[in-house]
């Protein structure tokens, strides 16, 4: 029977998603007693993604199909990752992960945020549509970090390029490279230090100046950052997230923020394995 519901589930939703439930179909709102909002935790940064957190405190179960949550700053929406049905009886909640789309840049920076899910109650299934809160106000800071890595790309591209392990107590090497277009202007002021290195050893945990100016006659160059580890705590290492995303202080024209610079794959996987090695929990 939970087969059969599923199945009639997903093709209520279908038929409500692409707008064949006839004239009478118009979405409605949340269900009674459920609540919503979006949250972004840590772990779901790398992968760019989101949870609605839905909550029942209503007197039925309810039944959750399709997730969807729109913005204006959205190009696209973003929908639920996993394809499946969830019910959630009186009292009880659930994280329902999305993957955010890219943002649109020509959008506004301010918008309202909304959710629409296929859902059941009793035997009626049917299309709800809300505003939804972000409760910790992650969406502004990921547009404005998004849009300003996109403008600081059409002025130049600037990457992780190499990195050379060093022995214990030692600084390795980073090496940040930047291959200016030919238009606009931007000045990289720093790089900050990340949950797991950072650029002077016995230190406190601080940016690494650069000071590089990019304009139209700016030639190709690459800049070598120390590198050390932060934490010789072997569950950071394993658990890391971001410890091999590097933030980038940066203005670009006249906008000052931070840029994200991801280590790529095969070098995050090499600075992991130097980090365990400095520490020497590294293996034989």
């Amino acid at each position: 029977m939970k087969e059969v519901r599923g199945a009639m589930l997903a093709l209520a939703a279908a038929a409500l998603l692409v707008g064949c439930g006839g004239a009478g179909a118009q979405p409605e709102g949340l269900p009674p007693g459920v609540e919503v909002s979006l949250v972004q935790q840590r772990s779901d940064v790398a992968a760019r993604q989101a949870q609605v957190r839905v909550h029942n405190d209503g007197d039925a179960p309810v039944t959750l199909g399709a997730v969807e949550v729109a913005d204006p700053r959205f190009d696209g929406v973003a929908a639920r990752v996993v394809d499946r049905a969830t019910t959630l009886a009186p009292g009880r909640g659930v994280d329902v992960r999305v993957q955010l789309p890219p943002m649109d840049c020509a959008a506004p920076d301010a918008a309202t945020t909304t959710i629409a899910m296929e859902v059941e109650v009793g035997d009626t299934a049917y299309r709800a549509e809300s505003d939804i809160v972000d409760t910790l106000g992650f969406l502004p800071e990921l547009y404005a970090r998004e849009c300003l890595a996109d403008a600081l790309a059409e002025v130049a591209t600037v990457s992780i390029s190499g990195f050379t392990p060093a022995p214990a107590g030692r600084a390795g090497a980073l090496v940040l490279s930047i291959e200016p277009t030919g238009a606009g202007t931007a000045r990289l002021e720093a790089v900050d230090s990340t949950t797991l290195l950072m650029y002077a050893a016995g230190a406190p945990p601080a940016p690494h100046p650069l000071g590089i100016e990019i304009g139209p006659t700016a030639s190709a160059r690459t800049v070598e950052i120390p590198l050390v580890p932060q934490r010789c705590d072997p569950h950071v290492v394993q658990e890391d997230k971001r410890g091999t995303i590097f933030t980038v202080d940066a203005v670009v024209g006249d906008v000052r923020g931070e840029v994200d610079i991801p280590a790529p794959p095969e070098m995050k996987a090499r600075m992991l394995s130097w980090v365990a090695e400095w520490c020497g929990f590294g293996g034989a």
